[in-house]
């Protein structure tokens, strides 16, 4: 099973998401950035990299959120989510088609990629 990380961005009363290349598998589709954890790494390490290649901006890795499995017929993934912030740069959509700051109560009119329900369907629950 790969072991995956995605980063909950958050600004004020806003969170940072990032549509799928239209490309990729489940490409048009919304997700929290990350990626898959090289060997080695920590889940923080993994994130702080994975969004510094994607994004182009530094961050601050905070605490942990929840995590999801989510088994498809090509793979099972485990997903780690962690609380993150921008501390440096400029937002670039390097590997994405676009990046979008939300508020939590916006999160339903995006369609988001299966893994990442669970984790959008616990945040519109919860007062954060």
């Amino acid at each position: 099973m790969k072991k995956v990380t995605a980063a909950i961005i958050k600004d004020k009363n806003r969170l940072l998401i990032a549509k799928r290349h239209s490309k990729d598998p489940l490409g048009g589709k919304w997700e929290f950035p990350g990626g898959k954890i090289e060997p080695g790494e920590t889940p923080e390490e993994c994130l702080a990299r994975e969004i510094k290649e994607e994004l182009g901006v530094e961050v601050k890795i905070g605490l942990f959120y929840d995590d999801n499995v989510y088994s498809s017929q090509d793979h099972d993934i485990h997903l780690l989510f962690y609380w993150a912030e921008v501390t440096n740069g400029e937002l670039i959509p390097v590997v994405h088609d676009d990046l979008k700051w939300t508020t939590i109560e916006e999160l339903a009119n995006f369609d988001f990629a299966p893994a990442d329900i669970p984790i959008v369907k616990r945040l519109m629950k919860e007062d954060i």
